[in-house]
């Protein structure tokens, strides 16, 4: 005999993703979300580029932050620590001047496309 219980609609979905994410299918979803937050972080990226590489991998010099890939959220905390003159440090002049024309929109889409960096 069958059971005529059916799991609630939230149930199934997260099923789908647990399912999708083992197949790797759940990133690309992540990734088209983010896409135009990242189109946007490629443009503003142009500046950072010129220190941390083209790849936010290869800095002009060695002592720079390798920042590519770096989690979003770090980045975001970073930037606006700069900007408002909360960061100290060794590069806080340099980057405190870059960070300061900066909305909190742009930051956010320099934070995503760090991150798919």
């Amino acid at each position: 005999m069958r059971s005529r219980f059916r799991p609630p609609a939230c149930i199934e979905a997260a099923a789908l993703l647990l399912v999708a994410g083992a197949t790797g299918a759940a990133g690309a979803v992540h990734a088209d979300a983010t896409a135009p937050a990242q189109v946007a972080g490629r443009e503003k990226y142009v500046q950072c580029a010129s220190c941390h590489g083209s790849d936010g991998r290869q800095g002009a010099m060695p002592q720079y932050p390798k920042i590519g890939g770096q989690n979003a959220e770090y980045v975001v905390i970073a930037l606006r620590a700069y900007r408002d003159g909360r960061r100290q440090g060794t590069y806080a002049a340099i980057m405190t001047e870059v960070a300061k024309p900066l909305t909190d929109a742009d930051i956010a889409n320099l934070a995503a496309y760090v991150e798919s960096l």
